[in-house]
């Protein structure tokens, strides 16, 4: 029977328990999570401006000589050595954060060249397989004279490679690209500024340690934001500069103009600091939808690469441009508040900080940064200057050289010979042993002379700016300024002490447009416009710039007016959707009128003709046809967007309509044979609107009227015509013009055939234009610009003047 073999009993591992005290553990391993976020993550140091993760990207791609002058390579590749040598922290983290220094609207002065998509202020970017980068020109400011020993060198995570502890940073970046952090228990909030302001003042800091804050800020007088926009309010940036901490409100950059003929809108063309015109439009559909706000009609994104950022939002006609405006500074991101917090890592310290202290902060860096590359240059000289020295012994004595070598036995012997024969020292005699054959000639020799020289006068130079602070201070000075020189830009954004009292005015204002009376134009050139008030329509200041005012009925802004149309129509349109002018003292012009097309469509062959005041009291309207037919009739409009006032022949038409003031004007025709019948309106009942009228004049064969209107008859009135061939195009042929006093035309009896009232030429056989009114008119040609009229004569069947540009139309005003 077979033994289990036994085995010695197992001795028992004695336990090691500790006591710990459970609070002082979660304290020490806060402060020590608390530790690596703040140094190795979240805040930036004070000397170049970057986080760990930043610093190690522009590190790692200048040592990949992604050089701006050289082709763009993976941003995956970039993320990729980062990651597996510097970063070990996650590829998103890194990609994420090389991606905001390419962004031109994060950074004011970009580090990272992207080519692809790098997002935009409401998108994502690309993932990094798609996108590409290298180095801008600014990161080479960053990261030139890493080589130079300029800055201290620790090692990376995994103790196999050197990295830089900060970068050498030839600008002060801080201030520059401002940043973001959140950290345990702090955080870093630093708006960018303006490249050329920040040097400005650094170098005034050189110069006068001692400056004071209000004369740092007349060269740094507040942020300068990627995207413009408006700084509301300076006393907060104050505070920041003094304290480290502040405030200050950033506004869109808008402007008021009309989007259409028949509205106006808001024009933004820069938005608050990283707001995207997607953010804006969502908040401004909220608002309306909620009924916070009204008064938006549509709202457009137009922004492309060409004209920029173009956001429209359309405004509802009666409503006020500018209360709209406030109300959207309120309720959506079109207004923003900046809270600053520049805090910083100094010595490994976090510090809040103000300008000042930003300021002299990086000044005692750079300075370091110069004094420590001067020593390295003056060292690598000195090393040059002794072997180009040892060179030149060896040069003169160069056949005794040559035996020393060749009869030793090797090259530690030859060495040894060379240092005891010409007293050369160890790298002396290496250098010599190491020398090409090419290198001893005399032109050789004529070179080493000239290049010690050289070396004498740079160390010279290397040990003044050594041995004086004051020429160290000016000669980075100069380097700031040639820094600012290449890569300065304009000021962005605009600095406004307060809103004013504009804003003001503008929040007090109502938001709808009241109802307000006024006058309704429009002109020969179809233009048509509405007057800010119901002042009367003056008639003085001299010759009209441009254009004449053909109708001109009373209204309100919020009224109905018609147009009257060669079809015997009226069209309803709404005074509020026109246009408004400015108040004037003399003659209204409606240069910023819009066409009567944007508001009313008509069929071709429907001209304009005049304008009536819908639904009230007064004698009616007065129409004249081509056929000699006259018709007065009442405009108290029906339903429906428009309506017949005249029930026309075939082939005929409307060629004239004015609204009566009193009923007792004088109705006057004008025919194309040159007779002229004037009339009372009293001899002509009001008809309804299906009515077809009364014979107003009798024509003769071939005749038609050319012209139809009403005058009173106690006025000043004229009567202008004028003469040329039928066989004319319109508005080619000036004609004979003729004024002539009203009063020296009879009035005659409703249906006959009138007097003469124009003298045929050689040539002639019709009027080409005919008018009566009120004396002091204004014509205009076919382009809006104005045509003085002759003279009036006293005869009434004379003939006209000819040349002259041609008539297009005659107004009131």
């Amino acid at each position: 029977m077979a033994r289990r073999a036994s085995t010695p009993d197992r001795q028992d591992v004695p336990e090691r328990i500790v006591d710990i005290d459970v609070s002082e553990e979660m304290r020490n391993a806060f402060l020590e999570y608390s530790y690596s976020v703040i140094h190795a993550r979240a805040l930036p140091d004070a000397r170049d401006g970057l986080k760990p993760v930043h610093r190690r990207i522009l590190f790692a791609m200048g040592e990949m000589g992604l050089r701006p002058e050289r082709g763009h390579v993976k941003s995956s590749r970039v993320v990729g050595e980062v990651m597996g040598k510097y970063h070990p922290h996650g590829d998103s983290a890194i990609y994420d954060a090389l991606v905001r220094m390419a962004q031109p609207f994060s950074m004011r002065l970009p580090l990272v060249d992207g080519h692809g998509n790098f997002g935009s202020l409401d998108d994502g970017p690309a993932a990094s397989r798609y996108t590409e980068a290298r180095m801008a020109p600014a990161a080479l400011l960053m990261v030139t004279g890493l080589d130079e020993d300029t800055v201290p060198m620790v090692p990376n995570y995994d103790d196999q490679l050197l990295q830089p502890e900060v970068l050498p940073a030839a600008y002060p970046n801080l201030l520059v690209n401002g940043t973001t952090g959140i950290a345990v228990g702090m955080a870093t909030s630093m708006p960018p500024h303006n490249l050329g302001e920040v040097i400005g003042a650094a170098r005034h800091l050189l110069t006068h340690p001692e400056a004071s804050l209000d004369t740092l800020m007349k060269h740094v007088p507040g942020p300068d934001l990627p995207g413009g926009g408006r700084i509301i309010g300076l006393d907060g940036i104050r505070d920041a500069y003094l304290t480290g901490r502040g405030s200050f409100r950033t506004r869109a950059t808008t402007r008021i103009e009309k989007t259409s003929p028949r509205r106006q809108g808001i024009v933004v063309t820069e938005l608050p600091y990283l707001v995207g015109p997607e953010k804006v439009i969502e908040k401004i559909k909220d608002a309306v939808q909620s009924k916070k706000l009204q008064g938006i009609a549509d709202v457009k994104d137009l922004t492309d690469r060409t004209q920029g950022l173009r956001l429209v939002i359309e405004i509802k006609n009666g409503f006020n441009p500018e209360a709209v405006l406030e109300r959207l500074y309120k309720l959506t991101p079109m207004e923003e508040s900046f809270s600053i917090n520049n805090v910083a890592l100094v010595d490994g310290t976090p510090r809040t900080m103000g300008l000042k202290e930003l300021l002299t902060v990086y000044l005692d860096f750079r300075r370091d940064v110069v004094r420590r590359r001067s020593e390295h240059r003056l060292a690598r000289r000195r090393e040059r200057l002794h072997l180009v020295e040892g060179l030149l012994v060896a040069i003169l004595d160069i056949d005794e050289v040559i035996q020393v070598i060749r009869t030793s036995d090797d090259a530690g012997t030859a060495r040894g010979r060379l240092m005891e024969v010409f007293d050369l020292s160890e790298p002396q005699a290496t250098y010599i042993l190491d020398l090409q054959l090419r290198r001893l000639t005399k032109f050789s020799q004529i070179e080493l002379d000239k290049e010690k020289a050289e070396l004498l006068e740079q160390i010279a130079e290397l040990e003044e700016i050594l041995g004086d602070e004051k020429v160290l201070t000016k000669l980075v000075s100069t380097e700031l300024a040639e820094v600012a020189k290449q890569h300065g830009t304009p000021r962005r954004t605009v600095l406004l002490e307060s809103d004013g009292a504009s804003r003001s005015a503008a929040a007090d204002a109502p938001l709808e447009v009241a109802d307000d009376p006024c006058w309704v134009l429009l002109s020969s050139t179809g233009l048509m416009a509405r007057t800010s008030d119901d002042g009367p329509l003056s008639r003085e200041g001299g010759r009209a710039k441009h254009d004449a005012v053909v109708a001109a009925v009373r209204s309100s802004a919020r009224g109905e007016i018609g147009v009257v149309t060669s079809a015997g129509r009226v069209v309803r349109m709404s005074a509020l959707d026109l246009p408004t002018l400015p108040p004037t003292t003399g003659a209204p012009t409606l240069s910023g009128g819009a066409p009567l097309a944007a508001f009313v469509d008509l069929p071709p062959g429907e001209q304009p003709l005049t304008l009536t005041a819908l639904g009230t009291e007064g004698p009616g309207l007065a129409l004249g046809t081509a056929h000699g037919v006259v018709k007065r009739v009442t405009t108290d409009p029906p339903k429906g967007h428009s309506f017949e006032v005249i029930a026309l022949k075939d082939g005929d038409r409307v060629v004239g309509a004015v609204e009566l003031a009193t009923g007792e004007e004088d109705l006057v025709f004008v025919t194309s044979d040159a007779q002229l019948l004037r009339f009372s309106a009293s001899a002509v009942r009001p008809q309804g609107r299906a009515a077809g009228g009364v014979a107003g004049v009798r024509l003769a064969d071939g005749a038609t009227v050319a012209f139809f209107g009403a005058v009173d008859p106690a006025a000043d009135n004229v009567v202008v015509t004028a003469s040329g061939s039928s066989d004319a195009l319109p508005g080619t042929d000036a004609g004979a013009m003729k004024v002539a006093p009203y009063s020296e035309y009879p009035a005659k009896g409703r249906a006959t055939g009138g007097v003469r009232a124009h003298r045929f030429l050689k040539g002639e056989d019709a009027l080409v234009l005919a008018w009566v009114g009120p004396a002091g008119a204004r014509a205009s040609a076919a382009n809006g610009v104005a045509v003085d009229l002759p003279e009036p004569t006293g005869r009434r069947d004379g003939s006209g003047t000819p040349g002259g540009p041609a008539v297009a139309g005659i107004g009131l005003l």
